[in-house]
Formats: structure tokens, sequence, C-alpha cells
């Protein structure tokens, strides 16, 4: 959970910083963080669509220019050729109804989240899926050491 926090660091969501990482037989697959296409330019740069419109987390996914870390770290696996069939994935907050289709799809067979969200069909999905979902997350203040968000002290590194 503490790489798919050190993800969430790399993020440039203004609204949400989200990670994931992909883990088969003890090994990282792949990584992911939520942020627009490579080579466009960040949120954080050009605005959010969803905050002018004041749309709610959990609502109109469309309506963003960026990719989940789900969804990023799936076509990471993809885009180097590596198998994710029944792999876990650990993300730093609960998937959306779009990524719990991409992960039924992809075959992963259990998801680690520290987060709840707000999407009341993605929890229904999953537990028609049947696939594995567990919470687990860290202190805040680990957490807040690994995004980079308090400064440690002399010594704490």
């Amino acid at each position: 959970m503490r790489m798919a926090f050190l993800a969430a660091s790399r993020a440039n969501c203004i609204r949400r910083s989200v990670g994931a990482v992909i883990v088969k037989d003890n090994h990282v697959i792949a990584t992911g963080y939520n942020g627009p296409p490579s080579g466009l330019a960040n949120c954080s740069d050009v605005g959010c669509i969803r905050e002018d419109m004041g749309i709610r987390s959990g609502e109109r996914h469309e309506l963003c220019r960026g990719l989940h870390a789900e969804q990023n770290a799936i076509i990471q696996a993809a885009v180097y050729g590596s198998s994710i069939k029944n792999a876990k994935i650990y993300v730093t907050t609960h998937p959306c109804v779009v990524c719990a289709k991409m992960i039924i799809n992809a075959t992963l067979n259990e998801i680690i989240y520290a987060e709840g969200y707000p999407d009341e069909l993605s929890e229904l999905i999953f537990i028609e899926s049947g696939i594995k979902r567990r919470r687990f997350t860290l202190p805040t203040e680990e957490i807040e050491a690994v995004m980079g968000t308090v400064k440690l002290q002399p010594g704490e590194d």
C-alpha cells in the first residue's frame, strides 16, 4: 500500500490524488496514478472541468480529461506485455464503476484499497463479480510522509 500512496504522490489532479500498484506472485507488475493521457497538459495547469461544473465525486466520470490510477496501471501492463491475470491491485481509493468493470475484465482477483469512494454501482458490481476486496490503510502520518505532504525531521528519512 505504501507504493500505491507513493504513486499517488505523482498525480496532478486538483481534486484527488490516487495511486495503484498491480502485484502478481509478490512482484510489482505495473503502477499508475490519476492524470491526463501522456503528452497532454496536466489538469493542475489547465483547470478541472468537473470542478468548474460543480460535479460531485463519483458522478459523470466521462467529464474528466484524466485517466484513473487503475486504468493507467492496467494500460501500463498492456503496453509492456505483462500479464495481470489473477493479480492483485492495491489502490489508495476504492475503484469507481468504470475502473471496476476494467478490473473485472482484466481478471484481477483481489482489490486492496485504503479509502472509500461514493459509487454504489461499483460496490454492487464487485459484489456480483465475486472479486475479493479488503480495506487496508496506513497511519495518517505515514501516508503524509510517503506522499511528501509533511516534512520529516532530521534522521527520520
